[in-house]
C-alpha cells in the first residue's frame, strides 16, 4: 500500500523522535554565510546499543559510529554543536561549479568556535588532504581538529590542523583545549 506523506507529517515525527530522547538533531550552519539552513538538520542517535539493536547489528561501519559517539560527548560536555556546510566554487573545464563540504560538527563555546572533523584515519596523503578539505576552506582561523580512531597522541600539521585519537578525546575533557 502506498501512502502520500506530507513534510510536515514527517517533521512531526522527527520531532516525536527528539522529545523521546532517541534521536537528536543537529542544525547545519553555513560557515561562510555565518547563518543557518532552514528545515535541514542531521540526526544522531541518543543510544548506539539502541541503534544497533534495531538495525539487528548489522549495520556496523566504524566511521558512522564513531562520527555519533562523538557527537555525544560534545553535547555531554554541555557544547552547542552544528553541522558545518563550506561552499567551494572549483573551476574544471573551464566552467565554474559550486559545492558544498561538509564540517563533521561546529563546536560553540560562546566567543569562539571549534571545527571538528571525525576520520577513522588519515594514514595517506590523499586521505588526510580528502578529509582535512572542508576545514582548510571554512575561510577563517577558527581551530580545526581532527579526531582519528585509535590512541594517537595529539599532533599539528604545519596548517596548524590539529590531529588526536578518539580514545585520549573521550578521556580527556581538555583535549579540545579549553
Amino acid at each position: 500500500m502506498k501512502r502520500n506523506t506530507s513534510d510536515h507529517t514527517i517533521k512531526n515525527y522527527l520531532d516525536y523522535l527528539e522529545d523521546a530522547y532517541l534521536f537528536m538533531g543537529a542544525k547545519r550552519y553555513d560557515v561562510k554565510g555565518k547563518r543557518y539552513f532552514e528545515n535541514t538538520q542531521k540526526y544522531y542517535s541518543m543510544d548506539l546499543g539502541l541503534r544497533n539493536a534495531k538495525l539487528n547489528f548489522r549495520l556496523q561501519e566504524k566511521s558512522h559510529l564513531m562520527e555519533n559517539m562523538i557527537y555525544l560527548e560534545l553535547v555531554r560536555r554541555g557544547y552547542s554543536v552544528d553541522v558545518g556546510v563550506v561552499e567551494v566554487t572549483r573551476v574544471k573545464d573551464g566552467k565554474k561549479k559550486q559545492s558544498q563540504y561538509e564540517i563533521d560538527f561546529v563546536v560553540n563555546t560562546g566567543q569562539e568556535k571549534i571545527y571538528i572533523q571525525s576520520a577513522l584515519n588519515v594514514d595517506t596523503e590523499e586521505k588526510k588532504d580528502q578529509e582535512t578539505f572542508s576545514l582548510k576552506n571554512s575561510g577563517d582561523l577558527f581551530r580545526k581538529i581532527v579526531i582519528v580512531d585509535g590512541n594517537t597522541k595529539q599532533w599539528t600539521d604545519e596548517n596548524g590542523i590539529v590531529y588526536i585519537g578518539v580514545i585520549p578525546f573521550l578521556l580527556e575533557e581538555s583535549s579540545l583545549g579549553f
